[in-house]
């Protein structure tokens, strides 16, 4: 194991805003305070148990929030030879590779408005403008996504 620490206070309240902000976008309060604890722990990778000590909570509940968090790719499961625990951290990459999996599903979202646009293609305009929008920005975010990432990966690789 490692020489893992609890967080202070302040460190306990940071942690809370971070969950707080990740519960408006949809978490649970458990995978935002995950985040939050590893965006400022040291060492950055902590186990199942340090997770669970530093946090104040269940095993299976840091188990719930990772089978939440690793599929987008923010937080990586990693292992060391010759230990036999495993850790999590953020991802030296794993914002971008979140942001990269929500762009993908900008097109699958964006042909599902275009197919509720063709079911009301006989309905008054009034109708079909909410959906009308929708599927405008989407049209909007899938043109422009890829060359803000492209930007943002020049940026990172120029400033490192």
């Amino acid at each position: 194991m490692t020489d893992a620490r609890l967080p202070s206070a302040a460190e306990s309240a940071y942690i809370d805003e971070v969950a707080e902000f990740f519960v408006e976008e949809g978490l649970p309060l458990i995978a935002g305070r995950v985040i939050g604890w590893l965006l400022i722990c040291e060492p950055q990778e902590q186990t199942p148990a340090e997770l669970t000590e530093a946090l104040g909570v269940s095993r299976s509940s840091i188990s719930s929030a990772m089978r939440l968090l690793t599929p987008s790719g923010l937080v990586e499961r990693t292992r060391r030879r010759g230990d036999r625990h495993e850790y999590f951290r953020i991802a030296p990459d794993g914002w971008s590779r979140m942001l990269m999996r929500r762009y993908a599903k900008t097109t699958a979202f964006r042909e599902v408005t275009e197919r509720g646009l063709d079911l009301l293609a006989d309905a008054p305009a009034a109708r079909r403008e909410r959906l009308a929008r929708v599927a405008d920005l989407y049209r909007f975010l899938e043109a422009e996504l890829p060359q803000l990432l492209e930007r943002w990966q020049a940026q990172q690789g120029g400033s490192r």
